[in-house]
């Protein structure tokens, strides 16, 4: 196996994201979100906390440290306790975390097999780990073996014809629009098969 196959890939990214540490707790940040999330302006926040709109401005933007005061104010407004206030989000909560790439400027990864560009490689800690791959493989002679990881994947053709292939199952040759769903764990590979190389997505999950 080459040292940047999807294997590799998909270990990378789960390591880059067990690497994170804790950041301190950013209280106007905090405030924000929990006001977006119920998708208030800042008026109407304002007022059901029972502050001015500019004290709740100053807060956000951390141009303010508000009193113990104001603080019981604003967690009875959002309709949360106190200690809610300065807990970061938990699994589940509304973080705000997006990415946008556009066309052609993810970072590309060549192997003998595929071309990558992998999507979305600013946010650590992903669920998920997208990538575009260009398949330049036309025959399953030209890899190492199965590739096999942890996890579920997705697949999607964007342009071209493929054939996929899989260890326990019959070869399947899909076009653009086709889609598969499958088991990291099992073996599996994908060919070109038309002239020009085939373009696919591909979406493996990192939890």
């Amino acid at each position: 196996m080459t040292e940047k196959d999807p294997k590799s890939l998909i270990r990378i990214a789960r390591e880059n994201g067990e690497q994170d540490h804790v950041e301190p707790l950013d209280l106007g940040q905090r405030v924000r979100d929990l006001r977006k999330a119920r998708k208030w302006t800042l008026e109407q926040a304002a007022n059901q906390a029972g502050l001015a709109r500019s004290t709740l401005s100053k807060i956000e933007n951390g141009q303010m440290s508000p009193t113990y005061d104001a603080v019981k104010k604003l967690a009875v407004g959002l309709e949360i306790s106190v200690p809610q206030l300065f807990t970061a989000p938990q699994k589940g909560q509304i973080t705000g975390r997006m990415s946008v790439v556009k066309s052609g400027e993810g970072a590309h990864q060549v192997t003998a097999t595929y071309e990558h560009e992998l999507l979305a490689e600013g946010l650590r800690k992903k669920a998920m780990l997208p990538y575009r791959a260009r398949v330049r493989a036309r025959s399953m002679e030209e890899f190492d073996g199965w590739v096999r990881h942890d996890g579920e994947e997705f697949l999607y053709v964007l342009t071209g014809v493929i054939t996929l292939y899989t260890e326990y199952y019959e070869p399947v040759e899909m076009r653009r629009g086709d889609s598969a769903y499958y088991d990291g764990a099992m073996g599996h590979n994908v060919v070109s098969v038309s002239d020009e190389d085939a373009t696919i997505l591909w979406v493996t999950s990192l939890v």
